[in-house]
């Protein structure tokens, strides 16, 4: 029997998803829990898996189209014990089409369609002709629907007024020649176009190159007055400038590019909007001396704790961001507005902004605050290396508390962050380089970054704000504080 699969709501309520490549074409067998399509929902890249033992007949969706949950994507004849006979299959399709064509042939068998529109009876109009009846035609033959033709009416010669019309194109009369004693025949004489313009009006017309012809009059019965003559031979000079307009136009249309907006790109756009528009932002700034934090860095590399795991400035970052928000609670919560409360959250969901082909997506470390360096240092590994892959699954960015966003791997200073719909704080951390600093009250050069925190002002006033800011700026100035403070 043929069963459809239907496009599941593979996380937190999503309504639609983009498919992305099959693995699968019509005639393979597939085994339960073989992965045959991957989709892109508004968060991730998905693996579906089918639940069923079969033989694909049909894919339902092409690839880059947008499918609501719940709509049938790929047909499986299923064998099963006792059951009807399916009838046959849909016929084959072949071509860039294929998939799409399919679907229609699938959606053939199971609903039937209307007679083409337009196909009728022999000898019958406005009845659609049974579905069997329709025959196809060769060309020259078919019913012919009319054994005379009508000799085409000779145009009428408009009348002449006096003092005003005359034929704008004079017919000359036609000497007839014998060729070999008979006359020959008069050659065809174009019919006259009138036009109703007085001589003054013409010779105007003739001076300024204005073809009459063209020229719509506006005078009494249509006559062609001085003033149309002048606007007709004024309308390129004001024409000319429009259609170099809309040339240019066209250019720098050729030059775009239109990218659609849908996926994770769509989801981060509308989060940010509505953190945007809903919470009120501050942001504040600290630039540090971060010297000892890079030298701490280089050391950890050096320890067979961290042989094989990447330790970079970011490690230490998360670590005292971690401490910093277990000596300021009220930092890691969010704002309830139906219940009306402020939700203080004594575990930390770690956010980790990452950009992607596909967009920027913020997965988060579950329960970052019982991780050892070590042990943090793996989590932020996997992490990166899921979200490059565009393999971040929904539940993985479901849930944080507090996020880092580390723009200097960009090579940029600072930034504002936005929220992560849901959260209190974002910490934006810069690029560190080498500048001038006083150390000891003497000018010394010093690895120096910055860091920025936007937070919800609702949540957040800016007494917490800066403290929590401060907290951070010292433990990287200072490694050793993260020690003294966890």
């Amino acid at each position: 029997m043929r069963r459809e699969f239907k496009l599941p709501d593979v996380g937190e309520g999503l309504t639609e998803a983009e498919i992305v490549r099959w693995h699968v074409q019509p005639g393979d067998e597939v085994k339960v829990n073989q992965i045959v399509v991957e989709i892109e929902t508004a968060k991730s890249i998905v693996e579906l898996p089918i639940p069923w033992d079969g033989v694909v007949s049909g894919l339902l969706a092409e690839e880059g189209a947008t499918v609501d949950v719940g709509v049938a994507i790929i047909a499986v004849d299923v064998a099963e014990e006792g059951a009807p006979d399916p009838g046959p299959p849909p016929a084959a399709v072949t071509g860039e089409d294929a998939p799409a064509d399919r679907a229609r042939a699938l959606a053939d068998d199971l609903v039937p369609r209307p007679p083409a529109e337009g196909a009728v009876e022999p000898g019958a109009h406005g009845s659609p002709a049974p579905k069997e009846e329709r025959q196809a035609v060769l060309v020259g033959y078919g019913v012919k629907t009319s054994a005379t033709k009508r000799r085409p009416r000779k145009p009428a010669t408009a009348a002449a007024t006096p003092d005003t019309t005359i034929p704008a194109t004079p017919v000359a009369n036609p000497r007839r020649v014998e060729v070999d004693g008979a006359p020959a025949p008069a050659p065809a004489v174009p019919a006259a176009i009138s036009v109703l313009a007085k001589p003054p009006v013409r010779k105007l017309a003739k001076d300024l190159g204005v073809d009459l012809t063209t020229v719509t009059g506006t005078g009494p019965r249509g006559s062609i007055t001085r003033e149309d003559v002048h606007a007709a031979a004024s309308a390129p000079e004001q024409a000319a400038p429009a259609a170099a307009g809309a040339r240019r136009q066209e250019a720098r249309q050729e030059l775009e590019e239109r990218v659609p907006i849908k996926g994770v790109r769509k989801m981060t756009a509308q989060a940010m909007v509505s953190s945007a528009y809903t919470a009120p932002h501050v942001t504040e700034f600290l630039q540090i001396d971060a010297t000892r934090t890079m030298e701490a860095v280089r050391r950890l590399r050096a320890l067979p704790d961290f042989a094989d795991l990447k330790v970079s400035p970011l490690l230490l970052v998360a670590k005292a961001v971690l401490t910093a928000a277990r000596r300021h609670p009220m930092i890691n919560s969010s704002w309830d507005e139906q219940a009306q409360e402020i939700v203080v959250k004594h575990y930390v969901n770690l956010g980790i902004a990452a950009a992607t082909p596909r967009g920027l997506v913020v997965p988060n470390i579950k329960d970052a605050h019982t991780l050892s360096l070590p042990d943090l240092a793996r989590a932020l590994a996997e992490l990166a290396e899921t979200a490059r892959a565009g393999r971040t699954q929904p539940a993985e960015m479901a849930g944080g508390t507090i996020t880092i966003t580390n723009v200097g791997v960009f090579g940029v200073d600072t930034g504002t962050p936005i929220l992560n719909p849901g959260e209190a704080a974002i910490l934006a951390f810069g690029q560190v380089r080498d500048m001038p600093w006083v150390v000891d009250g003497e000018l010394a050069v010093r690895k120096v970054t910055t860091l920025s925190l936007s937070f919800d002002h609702r949540i957040v006033d800016g007494e917490l704000g800066s403290r929590f800011l401060r907290d951070v700026g010292d433990m990287l100035e200072d490694p050793l504080r993260i020690m003294a403070w966890s």
